[in-house]
């Protein structure tokens, strides 16, 4: 069995915690309408009005104008996932995280200590409500695509199992539009189908799916019957260091994706000095709205966890190797691979010596020293600028 921890609406919970005068209040984080900003979380109250991640800023401030706008913190953000983290690893050392705010655990090799995989589950989110006061929801299930779904049946503070034997049960209940990968185009083409449910999906033969949707025709079929080999792969196994997000509504905006891929990659960038490796080639993942998937990659001329090199080459792939085609974007990733550990560098001949690529990582170093002491507002990336939300001040009492 495998659990998938997914804190909920974690980048504005953790305001709310932070300041309990939120709670209650619709809060957005995310940057100002002024600068075509984007909505990188809202917190429940906000989803009531329609606001959801990826949105426009100015949209979602039409439909809910009250709203307490606030810029988003990552480097605070970052360190609360981190004590999360730490929380998983009591529990197990195999955990593939996806994000800051969710991951892939796999503890079978933890029941004999700790009891089955349900109990662990329960304990790692109890102890992430006691300790850290946020709200996790578990999924627990026979692997990695029904953990997830699971996740976000009962969400928020949910926790749900799916046992091997219910597997089918559950999701020929479900409509189609659960399955990995079915966005709004590829649901209204099985719609055309007749199939709006999973069970009728399971109806389809793999033959007739590859016809109509060609290689995802497979990947749809195995879905549909609560296949999925894949494993959970620890950050300390893996070969590449990767964030990616799926946006609730297509994103047609370039500047909108910018603003996201700086995000992704402060995401990545972060993971790989905590982890004292740095990689050598960057990649990019684009999902479009009809599940056309692209990927591009560019190597460095040397290896680096310096967070400015790995957005310049990012940014560059963004801006020079997507297809010609319209911009409709249902899903972006930003990834690096080819990773060494830092301990393995050989060190310079004089010590005092310190080579661009040194000068870049003591550079992100001392910015999240100073980020960390006197918060996120006192230095901030020039890129980012153009994005982030200043502080729409609370509604005096009374």
């Amino acid at each position: 069995m495998i659990l998938h921890v997914d804190m909920d609406a974690f980048y504005a919970s953790v305001e709310e915690r932070d300041n309990p005068d939120l709670c209650g209040k619709p809060v957005i984080v995310g940057g100002t309408p002024e600068g075509r900003g984007v909505v990188a979380a809202a917190n429940y109250v906000a989803r009531t009005f329609g606001v959801h991640s990826a949105m426009a800023s100015g949209q979602a401030l039409r439909l809910c104008p009250d709203a307490i706008v606030l810029r988003p913190r990552m480097e605070h953000y970052a360190q609360v996932s981190q004590k999360i983290r730490e929380i998983f690893n009591r529990y197990t050392p195999t955990v593939e995280p996806l994000s800051l705010d969710e991951a892939f655990l796999d503890a079978n090799g933890s029941v004999q200590l700790f009891g089955s995989v349900e109990s662990i589950g329960r304990a790692i989110k109890e102890d992430i409500r006691r300790e850290l006061n946020l709200v996790a929801s578990v999924g627990v299930a026979p692997n990695k695509y029904l953990a997830k779904l699971a996740s976000d049946m009962d969400k928020p503070d949910g926790f749900t199992v799916i046992q091997p034997d219910d597997v089918q049960r559950v999701l020929d209940a479900l409509p189609v539009s659960r399955i990995w990968g079915v966005g709004k185009v590829t649901n209204r083409k099985f719609e055309a189908l007749g199939v709006t449910t999973i069970a009728q999906l399971r109806q389809l033969s793999v033959e007739r799916l590859n016809r109509e949707f060609g290689s995802s025709g497979e990947h749809f079929w195995k879905l549909a019957r609560g296949i999925d080999d894949r494993q959970v792969i620890a950050d300390r196994e893996a070969k590449s260091i990767s964030h990616e997000t799926t946006f609730a509504v297509d994103v047609v905006d370039m500047e909108v994706l910018r603003a996201w891929l700086m995000e992704l990659t402060e995401q990545v960038g972060h993971r790989l000095r905590s982890h004292g490796v740095e990689g050598r080639t960057i990649h990019l993942k684009v999902r479009y709205g009809n599940f056309d998937t692209i990927t591009r990659s560019k190597s460095l001329s040397s290896h680096s966890d310096s967070t400015r090199k790995l957005w310049d080459v990012a940014s560059e792939l963004l801006a020079s190797e997507l297809p010609d085609r319209r911009l409709v974007v249902r899903l972006l990733g930003m990834g690096v691979s080819n990773l060494r550990s830092k301990a393995m560098v050989q060190k310079s001949l004089f010590d005092d010596e310190v080579v661009p690529d040194q000068r870049e990582t003591k550079l992100d170093q001392l910015a999240d020293q100073i980020r960390s002491r006197f918060g996120t507002g006192k230095l901030r990336r020039a890129s980012t600028v153009q994005h982030d939300a200043q502080h729409k001040p609370l509604p005096r009492p009374g």
